[in-house]
């Protein structure tokens, strides 16, 4: 059976798109962290939509699972075939970077039809072109492709004011599990007729179908720019910055990134070229950054009248503003190489956890106090988009010999920080998906009518349970 699948993948696709040697499935069989790694009958790469769909029909018809994959930078396993352990008779890995055409922009409509393996550098950078935004913006954008994205419901560090990749997309192509197309590319901003389907397949993972276009929205391209990295007192004095410049700066506040100075060490550690901004070592800063398409100087004034004042009260320790373009660049960049740091550094316990932005502080609190408690000797890495109530909270100890038994200790570990999450009303993974990282996990915190919803789903799109299992549910 599998040859017989593989021939007919190959008459497809072309002999040369569908790849068997084991060094060469190689790279896609293991996640970007290391952490699951996977076999599959053969990896297929096809060039356009309708030979998704033919090889969807095939594998459908031989009964043989379907893992998607698009740049395999996710964290949670959500790309990675699960093996023949779970599924005896195979999966084949279906890689849609080939799908990296941008189909049209529509600047009256300000939107851009683009192909699932489209890297997201690659759409922002042809939206700048154009004179537009797409603001999804996050630290693996060279590599991410925008059905990743989507199938994830990506959010990054701009879901502040743009919001995440449901709120980004107006329409999609999706591959259904028979092989079906569904042509949903349509840029209409209102259109009330009946079910919202494409809510089902943004953030699915792959399980329901597979994303081969979407329509994304476009906004004005920014000409200024607001860049500061801000010492705060703690955690509390970052969420009431915010605040503050949300109340003064309204839609112009872009990003609100917070950053634990564990965190910020590991990047000057581990990356080179990078320094501190400030004189002084502080357990909490924050980088902020506001936009707007009017003159920079009154954004800037805007942002140094509300530091000041909360420098005044003492909640505002010590700040710096980027005075130019590399130098905005250069503290981005120390944010968005943490999770490089981490990896570098070894093992750690990664939580993708979201609450009411006015839980965040106490979240803090009560998760590190209870788990130093339990573990002491933990280095809490601890960062996130703070704007959006998404925090990225990963423990590990500080040396090899010591972390190898905490890591054991995950189911435990897991339990505390996930528990106190939904606690304060938040949710266990807020940006990087189930996967199959969390994949039983979800089932402890989401209601039975909520497990039975989705289930309902599945078994309704994805009857013969072909579509990435063992992923999600």
């Amino acid at each position: 059976m599998s040859r017989a699948l593989i021939e007919e993948l190959g008459g497809i696709v072309g002999s040369a798109q569908v790849l068997v040697e084991a060094h060469d499935c190689a790279p896609y069989l293991t996640d970007w962290r290391g952490r699951y790694s996977g076999k599959a009958l053969c990896v297929v790469r096809p060039g356009d939509t309708e030979e998704v769909s033919r090889v969807v029909a095939a594998c459908a018809t031989a009964g043989v699972a379907i893992v998607p994959q698009g740049g395999n930078t996710g964290l949670v396993g959500g790309a990675t075939p699960c093996g023949p352990a779970r599924h005896p008779q195979g999966e084949v890995l279906v890689s849609l970077v080939r799908l990296n055409r941008i189909r049209a922009i529509d600047l009256d409509n300000n939107t851009m039809t683009v192909e699932a393996g489209c890297i997201l550098q690659q759409v922002q950078e042809a939206a700048a072109a154009a004179g537009r935004l797409f603001p999804l913006s996050l630290a693996a954008e060279g590599s991410a492709t925008i059905g990743g994205n989507l199938s994830t419901n990506a959010g990054g560090v701009q879901v502040l004011r743009y919001g995440n990749m449901r709120e980004l997309t107006l329409g999609l192509e999706v591959v259904l599990a028979d092989g079906r197309i569904w042509n949903g590319l349509r840029g209409l901003r209102k259109d009330n007729t009946g079910y919202d389907l494409k809510h089902l397949f943004i953030g699915a993972e792959g399980t329901l179908g597979l994303i081969t276009a979407a329509v994304l929205k476009l906004f004005p391209l920014p000409r200024a720019r607001a860049t500061a990295w801000v010492a705060v007192r703690d955690p509390a004095a970052a969420v009431k910055l915010l605040g503050l410049l949300r109340a003064s700066c309204g839609e112009r506040v872009s990003a609100f990134e917070i950053i634990g100075r564990p965190a910020l060490a590991l990047v000057l550690k581990h990356i080179p070229g990078t320094r501190d901004p400030l004189a002084a070592a502080y357990d909490w800063q924050v980088l902020l950054e506001l936009t707007d398409t009017q003159e920079e100087d009154s954004l800037s004034a805007s942002l140094e009248a509300v530091l000041a004042a909360e420098a005044e009260s003492g909640s505002v320790l010590d700040a710096v503003l980027a005075q130019s373009v590399t130098q905005a660049q250069m503290l981005w960049r120390l944010r968005e190489s943490i999770s490089e740091a981490q990896k570098i550094d070894g093992l750690s316990i990664k939580h993708d956890v979201s609450m009411p932005i006015s839980r965040i502080a106490e979240f803090i609190a009560r998760a590190d106090a209870l788990l130093v408690q339990t573990y002491p000797g933990l280095r809490i890495v601890c960062f996130g988009h703070i704007g959006d109530g998404n925090l990225h909270y990963n423990p590990s100890k500080p040396t090899a010999q010591e972390n190898a038994p905490f890591i054991a200790a995950s189911a435990a570990v897991n339990r505390m920080v996930h528990d106190l999450a939904v606690e304060l009303g938040g949710s266990i993974s807020a940006e990087h998906g189930l996967g199959q990282l969390k994949r039983d996990e979800i089932a402890r915190y989401k209601s039975q009518v909520e497990m039975d919803m989705m289930r309902a789903i599945k078994r309704a799109l994805d009857p013969g349970n072909l579509m990435n299992p063992g992923k999600v549910l």
